[in-house]
């Protein structure tokens, strides 16, 4: 089902292959991924060697106001990945990811977002002469690449941090090992995969996900204005106790939304889910 828009091309801002991913979703709709070419990394870095400027939210729409810049083309979309260990499960790593879909034919902005543990993301310091192999097949070399960088380095406005990206031989990460430990303040080098897009299968097909989900969101008309995107844009809190009834703080119903009219419905949750367990009852399990 095409949709209303008198310009079917979206620019996608991205140095990292990503349009692979979201095309084929979007040209359901009618929609032509077209790449813009710009730097991203200059709003932030996986490596830490460029700080993200701001929250991933701000910054996957900065991202795609920047290809819309460029091109010229009323639509964009940009993705931001965010992943470290899980605050509640922390020996689990978590992947947060960020769609945004910027539409200034309509004057809305729609952001859709992904998080899982369904990732390859490991951060480790390790000395020169240790055993890589089980850290590397973790990462999954060489499908996926790593990266490695001095374990402790103090900020200097001369020099950046040091950085091997891109690594998919052992003995390139061995070596990248050496010369990193040597550099670093504690003689110890850190590794991690490299989880930009196109040098991370895994986190690829996550964004493929998102580009789907934002498919279906994009599918979605207002029941009021008829704007397309109609969707989740916030949610209530107090699902009831299974046992007592009591309020908790899990969702209790989805809010949809229009980004056009403002229009707002309250929808049953996705899962179906009518009752908290009795183990998130503040009164049954206090």
């Amino acid at each position: 089902m095409p949709l209303p828009y008198p310009d079917p091309r979206v620019a996608l801002a991205t140095l990292h292959g990503k349009a692979d991913a979201l095309a084929p979703a979007l040209a359901s709709l009618g929609l032509q991924v077209e790449t813009v070419a710009i730097d991203t990394d200059a709003l932030g870095t996986f490596a830490g060697d460029i700080e993200r400027p701001g929250t991933p939210n701000e910054v996957v729409i900065e991202k795609a106001r920047r290809g819309m810049a460029v091109s010229g083309l009323k639509l964009g979309i940009a993705t931001e990945g965010s992943f470290g260990p899980d605050p509640l499960l922390g020996f689990l790593p978590l992947h947060m990811e960020l769609l945004a879909f910027v539409d200034d034919e309509h004057g809305q902005t729609i952001v859709v977002e992904h998080a899982g543990h369904d990732t390859n993301w490991v951060s480790k310091a390790v000395r020169p002469g240790d055993d890589l192999q089980p850290l590397l097949a973790s990462i999954g070399l060489p499908t996926h690449a790593a990266l490695v960088k001095p374990n402790r380095w103090t900020t200097r406005l001369d020099e950046p941090l040091p950085v091997a990206k891109g690594l998919i031989d052992p003995a390139a990460v061995t070596e990248a090992t050496e010369r990193m430990a040597a550099r670093s303040e504690d003689g110890l080098a850190r590794i991690e995969a490299d989880m930009r897009a196109h040098r991370n299968p895994t986190r690829l097909a996550a964004i493929g996900r998102l580009g789907h989900q934002l498919a279906q969101r994009l599918a979605t008309p207002c029941p009021c204005c008829g704007a397309p995107g109609f969707g989740r844009v916030d949610a209530r809190l107090g699902l009831p106790c299974e046992l007592c009834g009591e309020a908790t703080d899990l969702v209790r119903a989805e809010i949809h939304g229009c980004g056009v009219c403002g229009h707002r419905e309250d929808r049953p949750r996705a899962d179906g889910l009518s009752a908290a367990d009795a183990g998130h009852c503040p009164e049954c399990n206090p």
